[in-house]
Order: C-alpha cells, then sequence, then structure tokens
C-alpha cells in the first residue's frame, strides 16, 4: 500500500479485506498479536485502546444530553462553523446515505447529521450526539482517532475496535484554533464502505483546512502586536510564537522560557542555573552557552540579561491555566489544560511547576463532582491511569463503562508493582515489573 493512512489501496476486493481484518482482529482480542495486513495506524490504536482498558463488545457511553448538550454546543467554537460544515458535507451525506458528524477535542460528539435511515442505524450504537468517541472509550474510530494522533484519518469496517462499529467506514480529520495551533475537535464522515477511498479522506481534510479559514477571519488574533505566546503543556519542545512567527525551541530552551515566562523581573544567572540542573557539577559556562544560543534563535532584543529576562510580555498556556484555576474558573481552566507541562523535563523547578499544576487541577475537579469534567480529565492520555479521579467519577457518573475502567485499575493494585512518580504529573501511578 503506497498510503499507510488510507484503508484500501486501488483493485482490492473490500469484502475480502473485511474477511482479513476480522480474523486479525480475533487474533488481537485472544492473543495480543497483530497480524499482517492491518495497516500500522491500526495497530497502534488497537493497542492504545486495549491498554485504555476498551473491549470489543463495549458501547458508547452518553454523557451529555437535553439542555446541556445544547449549552455546550452553544460555546463550542465549532459551533461558529457548522454551516460551513453543513454546506460543503450536508448534500454529500444525505444524498449518499452518509452521515456528517462533528466532535470536540476529547471525542465528544457534537453534531451527527444526515440520512435518517443512517442515522437510526447510527442511534443503535450509540453514535449520537453527546456520546464519547474517544479512542480511551470506545477504541479505533475515524473521529476519536484523528483527535488522539491529530492528523486525518480513515477507518476501514473490521479495522474499528469494537465489534459492533465494524460494519461501519469512517474518515475524519482534525480542525485547530488557527491562531493557537490547538485542536478543537474534528469532522467525520461516517457511512458504508464506499467511503474507504482515497477521496474521502482528502475531502474531510479539505473541510477542515476549510473551516479552519473561516474560524480566522470570523475570530482575529485580539492580543497586542508585542505580545509573544508560549505552549509548553503537552509538548516537551516549546513553541514561541511571536512577530508572526513560530520559533519551534529545544528542551533546554524550552525550560529557559517557561521560568523566565513566569518570573517577569528576571532571575540571575545563579537562580537559573538551580533551577534547571539538578546536577551541581554543571558549570555556569554551560548555561551561558545555551542563552547565548537562544539569544540567537529568538532575535535581537528580546532575551536581556544581568538578570536574565525577558524583555516583551510572554503569555504562556500555563499561566493560563493557573490563572482560571485561581480564580474558579475550573471548566475554562480545564479547557485549556493541553498535557502536563513539558513533560519530559527534569529540571527541578520545571518538575515542580509540572506538579503543582497537575495536583492543583485534579484536587479542584475532585472536589467539584462535575462529571464532565472528570470524564474529560479520566479519559485524557494523562488520566487514563488516575486512579483517583476514576473513583471521583464513578461515584457521580456510575456507568458501565467507567465501573469497568475503575475495576481494572483496582485490579492493578494487588498485582506486585512498583510505585513511581512520573513526570507528568503529581499523581502516582503503578509500574509493573518486566516479565
Amino acid at each position: 500500500m503506497t498510503d499507510p493512512w488510507v484503508a484500501l489501496e486501488p483493485g482490492a476486493d473490500p469484502a475480502e479485506r473485511v474477511r482479513v481484518l476480522r480474523r486479525a482482529h480475533e487474533t488481537f482480542t485472544a492473543g495480543g498479536t497483530v497480524p499482517r495486513p492491518v495497516r500500522g495506524v491500526v495497530a497502534e490504536s488497537w493497542r492504545r485502546s486495549a491498554r485504555a482498558g476498551v473491549g470489543p463488545d463495549g458501547a458508547a457511553s452518553v454523557e451529555l444530553t437535553d439542555g446541556d448538550l445544547g449549552a455546550y454546543r452553544a460555546e463550542h467554537p465549532l459551533a461558529r462553523v457548522m454551516p460551513l460544515f453543513r454546506e460543503l458535507m450536508g448534500t454529500f451525506a444525505a444524498d449518499g446515505e452518509h452521515l456528517l458528524a462533528v466532535c470536540d477535542a476529547h471525542g465528544r460528539l457534537l453534531w451527527v447529521e444526515g440520512h435518517p435511515a443512517t442515522r437510526r442505524l447510527a442511534d443503535r450504537m450509540n453514535f449520537v450526539p453527546g456520546a464519547r468517541w474517544s479512542e480511551t472509550a470506545v477504541g479505533t474510530n475515524a473521529p476519536g482517532t484523528a483527535v488522539a494522533l491529530d492528523r486525518p484519518v480513515q477507518v476501514f469496517a473490521a479495522e474499528h475496535f469494537i465489534r459492533r462499529v465494524q460494519p461501519w467506514t469512517c474518515a475524519a480529520a482534525p480542525v485547530h484554533d488557527p491562531h493557537t495551533g490547538r485542536v478543537l475537535g474534528a469532522v467525520d464522515i461516517t457511512g458504508g464502505d464506499g467511503l474507504a477511498h482515497p477521496h474521502s479522506l482528502g475531502f474531510v481534510q479539505a473541510v477542515a483546512r476549510a473551516a479552519e479559514s473561516q474560524l480566522a477571519l470570523l475570530a482575529p488574533p485580539r492580543r497586542a502586536d508585542d505580545t509573544a505566546v508560549l505552549s509548553a503543556l503537552g509538548r516537551d519542545e516549546a513553541e514561541l510564537r511571536v512577530d508572526g512567527h513560530r520559533i519551534r525551541l529545544s528542551r533546554r530552551h524550552s525550560e529557559i522560557l517557561v521560568l523566565l515566562a513566569r518570573r517577569p523581573e528576571g532571575l540571575t544567572g545563579d537562580e537559573l542555573l538551580c533551577a534547571l540542573y539538578a546536577d551541581e557539577s554543571v558549570t555556569p559556562v554551560t548555561l551561558r552557552a545555551e542563552l547565548a544560543r537562544l539569544r540567537r534563535l529568538l532575535g535581537p532584543g528580546l532575551l536581556a540579561s544581568r538578570p536574565y529576562r525577558l524583555t516583551a510580555a510572554v503569555e504562556s498556556d500555563a499561566g493560563t491555566v493557573e490563572r482560571r484555576l485561581e480564580t474558579g474558573a475550573l471548566t475554562s481552566a480545564v479547557e485549556a489544560y493541553a498535557g502536563p507541562l513539558l513533560p519530559g523535563s527534569q529540571a527541578p523547578a520545571v518538575v515542580r511547576l509540572r506538579r503543582r499544576l497537575a495536583d492543583g487541577l485534579r484536587a479542584a475537579l475532585i472536589t467539584h463532582g462535575d462529571p464532565d469534567l472528570l470524564a474529560d480529565w479520566a479519559h485524557a492520555p494523562w488520566g487514563e491511569d488516575d486512579l483517583a479521579v476514576w473513583r471521583a467519577l464513578a461515584a457521580v457518573r456510575p456507568s458501565a463503562p467507567v465501573r469497568a475502567r475503575l475495576a481494572a485499575l483496582e485490579a492493578e493494585l494487588a498485582v506486585p508493582a512498583r510505585r513511581t512518580r512520573l513526570p507528568s504529573g503529581g499523581a502516582t501511578y503503578l509500574q509493573r515489573p518486566p516479565a
């Protein structure tokens, strides 16, 4: 196959491929191995689904209904481009007996529209507005996998992880905030085997790009020209956006900018050295060399010395989460939290900041007890093994999938394991010894 993201190569027999995929799916669910010709993207998704505790006979859970769903959709950024989605995809979906679906960044379906008979069939597997279709909830599927991978993806028939979804084929592409690059959700086309064609994948990708262009026109950036934006949550290498340019930073430069963005008054060389290096043998010369390289990367005038400081205002995503949490705006704080702060960093000061931010959010979520916010955290990669959050979620939303996942996590406590504190936050996780 020339394109690993396309489900069927030209000339392939769909019926034969379905038979092969079903045998492969049974092999995986029985023994954990993925035989050929399962695509690599699907094989990795199956493994992620199994690690998340998804069962092949599971079902999607409806989390938002009625007024709660309407209020959430009305406030969601993708509501502004729904007319565009309907214009570009509505007729195609209706005429082809397909469905147009739009999900949020957590894989929760916001809109499902299209051919009435197809909608009735989809209702039987809870492919409905308000249902969570993330990979960690229902396994491999186009909208959930698209937001998990942040790229367009096509899922054909028995490539779906849950058996009841295997009669369907779908293609989805993520939609991003045009100003921050953050994933807002995904647009999806779902129907029969005829969608297993390169054109359907290119179609949803083009629709997603059109939506991003319209969002850029509808909501131009409101920041002042002299404000730089630092994105460091959920990524090992931060990105700085300044003067219309995007600068990808190394891990060490990411750590330096995260620390300086928090301290507009600046840090001395000794303070920065202690904040960055646990190894006391690291010399000031090493730090000065890093800062010199960073100054050349940023351009003249942005990084000053004596003390080291940023000469322009820098708005960081971590700072945004902190401010919202401090003011009690928990929902918006969770929405802005794209993951642990520089998760691979071992710089002492960054580790402390990362843990404090994650622990503060977790504590607020558990105390608040909102089932939707707890579900968002529990189904995120950093929360899928968070026992305290899953227990809190089970207390307020004791659905079968939630109880099953909680039971699986609690069962792990009985397995001999080595506890370790991971850099992703303050929570303690279980690490099994090698077999």
